[in-house]
């Protein structure tokens, strides 16, 4: 992808950093952003070489949702956007893939995250926050429901009630608070996001991916279902795993008192 694109995708060492690259529009999601994130997470996805995916924004926002601007020409009929159909289109499938792919997903959030940008965040297993960003989940404050999963991650993360108060009132929760929520992993100055997002993903990378996408799917799959079907599912992805080198390889370096070497299969 060219530096110019507005995702663009960078894979090193087993790491997959996916950058929102419209610093111009804040990271707003206008259509040819959102159809290439989707294309670009579904390929990180599928992806065997990549064993954790990062993603971030570019300039001083992480993402501020929806281009509203854009948005607003299709509302008054200047513009041929299709915003009847991009929940289902667009925010939907790059929410079920950033949240069911068998890999660790970290958000590295460089600056405001708002509406869908916020629900973006709230997709990943770990969330890294800089001082100064802050969440706004926007929606009601333009007359809107939410999209992109909110109203599946957020009560998970904070609880219903606290989950509602944020949807109804939007207002911008800053990186301290977000911590004490639960909707922050760690808050860095910004001078330390990169350092503290690259060690956090080599970490990963360098674990039993198996094991990670497994445990990612059994909690997910545990929150909507009942104990005997979670417990069902649990054993599957037992015998997945158990059956794994990487398996193997930790239960033979335990008996010789040796650190493992994960090769992610």
């Amino acid at each position: 992808m060219t530096s110019t694109a507005p995702v663009l995708l960078d894979v090193s060492d087993a790491v997959a950093t996916i950058t929102l690259n419209r610093p111009e529009a804040m990271n707003g999601l206008d259509v040819a952003t959102k159809d290439l994130l989707l294309e670009t997470v579904r390929r990180v996805a599928d992806d065997a070489s990549v064993r954790c995916v990062v993603l971030t924004g570019s300039g001083r926002a992480f993402c501020v949702g929806q281009d509203l601007k854009e948005h607003l020409s299709g509302l008054t009929g200047e513009a041929d956007v299709p915003l009847s159909d991009t929940v289902e289109k667009h925010y939907n499938p790059i929410m079920l893939a950033l949240s069911t792919m068998p890999k660790p997903v970290i958000a590295a959030v460089n600056g405001v995250a708002a509406g869908a940008g916020a629900s973006l965040a709230f997709a990943a297993d770990f969330r890294i926050l800089v001082d100064t960003a802050g969440y706004n989940t926007s929606f009601a404050g333009v007359a809107l429901s939410c999209d992109t999963g909110s109203s599946w991650t957020l009560p998970r993360l904070v609880g219903r009630a606290k989950a509602l108060e944020l949807l109804y009132f939007p207002r911008t929760v800053p990186a301290d608070e977000a911590l004490e929520l639960g909707l922050a992993t760690q808050v860095v100055p910004e001078a330390e996001l990169a350092a503290t997002v690259g060690q956090l993903a080599a970490r990963l990378a360098a674990g039993p991916t198996v094991a990670f996408g497994a445990i990612r799917q059994a909690v997910a799959y545990a929150a909507s279902h009942p104990l005997e079907e979670s417990l069902d599912f649990e054993a599957e992805k037992m015998a997945l795993t158990g059956g794994t080198e990487d398996h193997l390889a930790a239960v033979t370096a335990f008996m010789a008192k040796e650190k493992p070497a994960f090769r992610g299969r």
